[in-house]
């Protein structure tokens, strides 16, 4: 690592890792080298970042807490998740889904940061239909960071801040993130679950406390898709999956709502279940789901 004086600041030039989302650079070798600044009591190293648009390049400059990176409760956390939360940067949106920057899957979920700054991301909810209309569910991992061992919809998570999920037409940025988690989480390849396959249903917006620490507060795309695929689940990511049918989810509903510690849900996937999913059901049954979607509405719950 070398050091250089620049404006009467100390500066430390140094090799940026590479990453697997160079795809998100204009040249990759811009940022072979960058300047960071060297050790401070505010701030860990600043990211430089450049992002294409088809009407502009942004040049992003972003800043990362230094307490939250070396929380000393962190070290327990499983490495792939641990990977996931520092890597991972999530679409930081207003309330009219306007992006307004990003910032990493970490910050994101903190509450403390949720609640000061009012972080608030974008994020998808695959609901997966085989030709029986059975609706395929997932619990997630016990690794996971937020809402370890609950039963949620097919998968959930977060398009990130590169060129291919940020297109805003069509919502295929969205869409091209469902299809990355969907072979990520439960190993569906590309070819059974096509981009142009997913119907968009609708936005929700949503804040919910996991425990004291992590949280949700996201503005949730909710992609409905009717495809028999092959799922060979990860188990980093999901610790069991199930099909079932509308009778059947209410039953595990009614389990949940009795307290059975089996059987908890994820906030985002119980409203959709009190809010949207029965009246969606009809649809997904009858073929005419581009009758129910509503993309034009933002449902605050």
């Amino acid at each position: 690592m070398q050091e250089a004086y620049i404006d009467g600041g100390r500066w430390s030039l140094v090799k940026k890792r590479r990453s697997p989302n160079f795809n998100l650079f204009q040249k990759q070798e811009e940022l072979d080298q960058i300047m960071i600044p060297a050790s401070s009591s505010r701030f860990a190293p600043l990211r430089i970042s450049r992002i294409r648009s088809p009407a502009r390049t942004h040049l992003c400059f972003r800043a990362f807490s230094a307490v939250t990176m070396t929380d000393p409760n962190d070290a327990g956390m499983d490495a792939v998740q641990r990977r996931l939360m520092f890597e991972d940067e999530c679409i930081l949106v207003d309330e009219n889904d306007r992006v307004v920057g990003h910032d990493t899957k970490y910050n994101c979920h903190l509450m403390e940061k949720i609640e000061a700054e009012n972080l608030l991301h974008r994020a998808f909810s695959v609901f997966l239909f085989n030709s029986k209309f059975e609706l395929l569910l997932q619990q997630r991992s016990k690794t996971k960071v937020t809402f370890p061992l609950v039963w949620t919809n097919t998968c959930c998570s977060h398009p990130l801040y590169r060129e291919s999920e940020l297109i805003e037409e069509n919502v295929l940025g969205v869409r091209n993130a469902a299809q990355r988690k969907l072979l990520d989480e439960l190993g569906i390849v590309a070819q059974d679950v096509p981009v142009d396959e997913f119907t968009a249903l609708g936005r929700m917006l949503y804040k919910a406390p996991s425990d004291g620490k992590w949280g949700e507060h996201e503005l949730d795309y909710l992609l409905f898709i009717v495809r028999d695929v092959k799922v060979q689940p990860n188990p980093d990511e999901v610790a069991d999956i199930k099909y079932v049918s509308r009778e059947e989810l209410k039953e595990l509903v009614k389990k949940a709502d009795a307290g059975d510690e089996a059987v908890k849900l994820s906030p985002w996937f119980r409203l959709v279940v009190d809010n949207f999913l029965m009246k969606w059901w009809d649809h997904v049954e009858k073929g005419t789901l581009i009758e129910a979607a509503d993309m034009k509405t933002i449902h605050k719950l």
